[in-house]
């Protein structure tokens, strides 16, 4: 086992508090010691929610391990279901209950409950949080549908024609703990009605048992998040007969291309892309002048399968990057990222060591890194930008302001999350070459206040370069003096042009036999030379 400070994933257990927390009426027992309950903490700092999970803990210590764990396990269950009611429970165990093997689902499925009951099977060392989330949503989907669809009729995803109704589509996948998807599901609800297409629920994020009987009611679903969502959706499409869309819309094309599928499935008409895209201004600036200083800039791509991939389209063909690195630790889409990766000419790094990407970023030399918080870390170590994409995210990746990654509001999100830095970075770079400059060196500081002035530092006067004051004043004691009016009409010109004009107007000074330079020496100075 590798000891490690930071993980990338939590164990499947976490996955499955994910899908209980998002819905309503849905509770979890988890089999658990008394140290696993710091998972509350994940949904109430990074979610900042003001309840806590639905997930009831046995909380079991070293003393009950030489007694029946198994009537401990009962024991709770019962309370949980008689305390808090749910719809539907679900029954699991963690990593470390996992090897004293009381099999707590079959425990609770032999109580003789009314309510759905959900034995999770989650291989904790085995499996990690994405894949648990995935398979919590897939079971507790199946064990309410499975008697359902023994009698589903055959699906036509376009009957809503003939019933004179709107289409409906499912969105599935979004949940708490995924970035940003709360933001993402308002947008994509937005997009989709100004198309004339209802959403028949959402779900896991808010939705409740009895919303999970009304999939099959809908025309077609979409995988909105594969990494939760994809097994699901196969699942529904080989019992039920309902086609799926999976185009996460992260960026224009994707947003495109997914509304485009949507369309074609329904039997809608397609809509216009040009016209779509006018709803975002990322396509504007990556035509515009400006755009060329990102032109070619390098950058390294991390974090989970969707957003990973969907960040490698939209550097490579939406602003002109160069992507020199990419990879995940998503072992479920290794397969789609290193297909990714061969289209770019590069190969992917499939990986759960964020010291193994802290050194591929170090090799690589980019310019830009897009990765998860700890991507972030390793940046800020080797002084490269960077823009956080995906999770594990800190609480300031949860912005309180709407800030969607999908949809054509989320590709402005987008493009100002990750221009931005390099901007800055231009920034910097033009305030380090020029900042023996006057002006720089007289207190005005760059807002990151380490390159710029040095109004609150002590500086060497060997260090300091002069030579914007006029080269020949070392070389001709008898040059033209500046007036302090002079000097100060001197100061208004941009600092990059200013020691040329102050070498042309000492040279017109000499030529016209003036001892000093005011501010009309400077004037006529201008009026010579530009003539």
């Amino acid at each position: 086992m590798e000891l490690t400070l930071w993980t990338y994933e939590g164990p499947p257990h976490i996955g499955a508090m994910r899908i209980a927390s998002s819905m309503k009426g849905v509770h979890y027992v988890l089999h658990a010691p008394q140290g696993d309950t710091y998972a509350d903490l994940l949904f109430t700092m990074i979610e900042r929610r003001g309840q806590r999970p639905p997930v009831t803990y046995t909380t079991f210590q070293a003393r009950d391990l030489g007694g029946d764990t198994a009537e401990l396990v009962k024991g709770h269950i019962q309370e949980a279901v008689e305390r808090f009611q749910p719809e539907a429970l679900l029954v699991g165990e963690s990593c470390t209950a996992e090897l004293i093997q009381d099999q707590p689902g079959s425990l609770a499925k032999g109580m003789g409950f009314d309510i759905p009951v959900v034995s999770l099977e989650l291989p904790a060392y085995s499996k990690k949080e994405n894949w648990g989330a995935a398979e919590t949503f897939y079971q507790l989907v199946r064990g309410l549908l499975l008697k359902v669809s023994e009698e589903a009729p055959e699906h036509n995803p376009s009957s809503w024609k003939d019933e004179g109704r709107r289409p409906k589509v499912n969105l599935l996948g979004p949940s708490l703990l995924g970035f940003r998807c709360r933001d993402d599901v308002l947008e994509i609800q937005k997009i989709l009605g100004q198309h004339g297409i209802d959403v028949n629920i959402v779900a896991p994020l808010g939705a409740t048992p009895a919303d999970l009987m009304r999939i099959p009611q809908a025309d077609i679903n979409v995988c909105l998040y594969p990494e939760v969502a994809e097994s699901t959706c196969i699942w529904l499409e080989r019992n039920f007969g309902m086609p799926f869309i999976n185009i996460p819309p992260i960026g224009i094309g994707a947003t495109n291309d997914f509304l485009k599928a949507i369309h074609e499935v329904l039997g809608m008409d397609i809509p216009n892309p040009s016209e779509e895209e006018k709803q975002s201004r990322l396509p504007w600036y990556s035509k515009s002048v400006d755009s060329n200083y990102l032109t070619g800039k390098r950058v390294f791509i991390f974090g989970d399968g969707t957003h990973v991939l969907a960040a490698a389209r939209i550097a490579d063909e939406e602003l002109g990057f160069a992507v020199v690195g990419i990879g995940t630790y998503s072992r479920e889409m290794a397969r789609k990222v290193r297909t990714a990766a061969k289209g770019l000419g590069i190969e992917a790094l499939i990986t759960n060591d964020y010291l193994e990407v802290e050194a591929a970023i170090k090799e690589t030399a980019p310019e830009l890194v897009l990765g998860t918080q700890m991507e972030r870390h390793s940046a800020k170590r080797l002084g490269v930008p960077c823009a956080v994409i995906s999770t594990p995210m800190h609480v300031q990746d949860v912005p309180a302001r709407y800030s969607p990654q999908m949809g054509w509001e989320g590709a402005n999100v987008i493009f100002d999350d990750w221009v931005h830095p390099l901007m800055m970075g231009l920034e910097e770079h033009l305030i380090g070459m020029f900042r023996h400059d006057f002006e720089f060196t007289d207190g005005h500081q760059s807002h990151l206040g380490h390159l710029g002035g040095h109004s609150n530092q002590t500086e060497a006067p060997s260090s300091v370069d002069h030579s914007n004051k006029i080269e020949s004043d070392s070389l001709d004691e008898h040059l033209p003096r500046w007036t302090t009016e002079g000097e100060s009409e001197l100061a208004k010109i941009p600092f990059f042009v200013r020691g040329k004009v102050r070498r042309n107007t000492e040279k017109y000074a000499r030529q016209a036999g003036c001892k000093e330079i005011d501010g009309e020496t400077l004037l006529d100075a201008k009026a010579h030379f530009g003539a």
